[in-house]
């Protein structure tokens, strides 16, 4: 268990140390790159690294879904039976959630 906890306050702490820039001089999605449009995840590392230095507004404006990758990502240090409803409901909603970018941004 202490080994779990540790692993949490590690991600935690390269989140909440590491800085990101607003607007990546180089886009690393392969999607981007293709049709210029952002996919599910684009944002996605960046609203990671703002919700945990506790800028919830930034984190909303990279990516919608910050919120809940972040529970989705800490979940995987605990080994509970809600985990994978969280994770069918994340995939699921990430997918819903990249069709409606794709197509309207």
């Amino acid at each position: 268990m202490w080994l779990r906890i540790a692993g949490a306050a590690a991600v935690l702490a390269v989140l909440a140390c590491v800085p990101v820039p607003a607007d990546p001089t180089f886009r690393l999605c392969p999607f981007y790159w293709l049709t210029g449009r952002p996919c599910p995840l684009c944002g996605l590392t960046r609203g990671l690294f703002a919700l945990a230095k506790g800028h919830w507004s930034a984190a909303m404006q990279f990516n919608a879904l910050t919120p809940l990758a972040f529970v989705m990502l800490l979940s995987l240090f605990w080994n509970r039976p809600w985990r994978a409803r969280l994770w069918t409901f994340g995939i699921a909603a990430f997918a819903v959630y990249g069709i409606c970018r794709a197509t309207l941004a």
